[in-house]
């Protein structure tokens, strides 16, 4: 029997009467804005904007709506931090994510596919993390650079919204900040995934805007 048959509706893949458990068991509560935010852009690098390699569904229009928040950041001199998955060259540091996706091999300090799309470049003084795994806040010296810049709220973008924004929004959240997924900003490979993580990520760990929401937001601290 299809879900128009029992009279539910679906939203991101959920059914009606699963969409009331998390409603009468209190998720999707706003944590909000505090008083500084900053920018954590994840994994815009080429490999990911190419179809043929790591990218493909909503990620190039992702890149292009980020192109925009990060102007606006830029403009209020807010900390903008950068992503990047690197290994090395010989293989050193390779782990069990490499087993899962071998393909992430190829993304050393020098490979053009591990390099951020032009249109985001990294500018003096934007912090840019080099890291293996999936969180851009694991193994990496993340938390510490936000801390120092007294940052109390993170505004994610990148890709894959199930995968590595997924991870750096929970690891986020568990470091007591305040954490908003920018909707546009964020893109996957399918939308099916896509979709379900975002609707996931809202229940429980991040608010979510869309640009113009995020903006208005963070010009109203002010």
């Amino acid at each position: 029997m299809s879900i128009r048959e029992t009279g539910m509706q679906k939203e991101n893949g959920m059914r009606e009467d699963d969409l009331e458990v998390y409603k009468r068991q209190g998720f999707d509560n706003p944590s909000g804005f505090g008083k500084r935010p900053a920018l954590v852009i994840v994994d815009f690098v080429n490999g990911f904007a190419d179809p043929g390699k790591f990218g493909g569904g909503n990620i190039a229009p992702a890149i292009a709506a980020t192109v925009k928040l990060l102007a606006f950041f830029r403009e209020r001199r807010l900390p903008v931090a950068h992503t990047r998955v690197v290994y090395a060259d010989d293989g050193s540091d390779w782990g069990v994510f490499t087993l899962k996706a071998p393909a992430l091999k190829t993304l050393t300090e020098s490979a053009h596919a591990s390099q951020i799309v032009a249109e985001l470049t990294p500018m003096a003084g934007e912090y840019v993390v080099r890291k293996r795994q999936a969180s851009a806040f694991f193994g990496t010296e993340l938390n510490a650079w936000l801390t120092m810049q007294r940052v109390d709220t993170v505004v994610v973008a990148g890709c894959t919204t199930s995968g590595c924004v997924r991870a750096t929004v929970v690891d986020a959240m568990q470091n007591n900040f305040r954490t908003v997924v920018a909707t546009e900003c964020v893109g996957d490979r399918a939308i099916g995934p896509h979709e379900a993580n975002l609707f996931d990520m809202r229940q429980k760990y991040a608010d979510l805007h869309d640009n113009a929401a995020v903006m208005r937001a963070i010009d109203a601290l002010k």
